[in-house]
């Protein structure tokens, strides 16, 4: 660039480019930087012809050298799964009850489930299966349906009312705001509130409880005590998935909860549904 023209005859001619009296020189590139567009060109022509390189309509050309990094995946994996057919025949064949803690095949489902979880699991549950509102925390041994490894298996395999599997595990509270009155809403939550030795109204609670035998105990038990058949949760241990504040047992009760689960016996393979189902049961609540 220049800001002023000049006779000098070794001074490359202009472009005709001028702004505010900045004229524009017509230089060359410099050599270097030629030869190096020059040895792109060639490179990127010879990498297109060596590798998989341009689209068709299903997949892409192969490239003279057959190489794909996808194929290398896939020979990984293929080798890793031919290394443990043993233990994963084992699984499948295997009643998980009776796999001693201490054995190979137990610490195989255990590694095996842990990487499943992390993968399918760990958004709802949490990465340390701790849970979360409305997402069970399975780091303690309350369980709605049972915390052994069948009930946990079957739970993993078909689900929480969904409805892609007619086996999956389903329970239907009714919504008691179209049953009860907002203060016999009240006097249940009390109720139920009262049972974890919590400070409480004992006047409203003595009313509530008597509603709850007329309305919830055919389900949570008279002793509120819960039902792992009917997956009604136990109301007394002081352990809530949607929260034991007022506010929130008064919402549970008024407007019902609905927790959905997916079946993964529909998403993953045999042995991958054994294993997390070892995995969660290894955590430290399974029964």
């Amino acid at each position: 660039m220049s800001n002023k023209p000049t006779d000098d005859a070794k001074t490359p001619e202009t472009t005709g480019h001028e702004w505010d009296g900045i004229q524009e020189l017509n230089n060359p590139l410099p050599r270097w930087w030629l030869w190096t567009l020059y040895a792109t060109i060639i490179w990127g022509i010879g990498y297109t012809i060596a590798y998989p390189a341009w689209p068709l309509i299903s997949g892409t050309t192969r490239g003279v050298l057959n190489h794909s990094t996808r194929m290398e995946v896939a020979q990984d994996i293929e080798a890793h799964q031919n290394l443990n057919a043993g233990l994963v025949a084992q699984l499948n064949a295997a009643d998980l009850s009776q796999i001693a803690p201490d054995a190979d095949l137990h610490r195989y489902g255990v590694a095996r489930g842990r990487s499943v979880f992390a993968a399918q699991c760990s958004q709802c549950h949490g990465s340390g299966a701790a849970g979360s509102p409305g997402y069970p925390n399975l780091l303690d041994n309350d369980w709605l349906w049972g915390g052994d490894l069948a009930a946990i298996s079957y739970s993993v395999r078909h689900g929480i009312r969904n409805d892609t599997d007619e086996e999956a595990r389903y329970s239907d509270m009714p919504a008691f705001k179209d049953i009860l009155a907002d203060d016999e809403i009240d006097a249940v939550a009390e109720y139920v509130f009262s049972l974890t030795d919590a400070d409480h109204d004992s006047t409203l609670a003595e009313a509530g409880a008597t509603l709850f035998a007329d309305n919830c105990a055919a389900c949570h038990g008279e002793d509120a005590r819960g039902d792992r058949d009917l997956g009604a949760p136990n109301l007394a241990d002081a352990i809530w998935l949607y929260g034991g504040s007022r506010a929130a047992l008064t919402q549970t009760i008024s407007q019902s909860r609905f927790g959905v689960m997916p079946a993964w016996g529909q998403r993953l393979s045999e042995e991958d549904v054994r294993a997390v189902s070892i995995y969660v049961h290894a955590l430290g609540g399974g029964e």
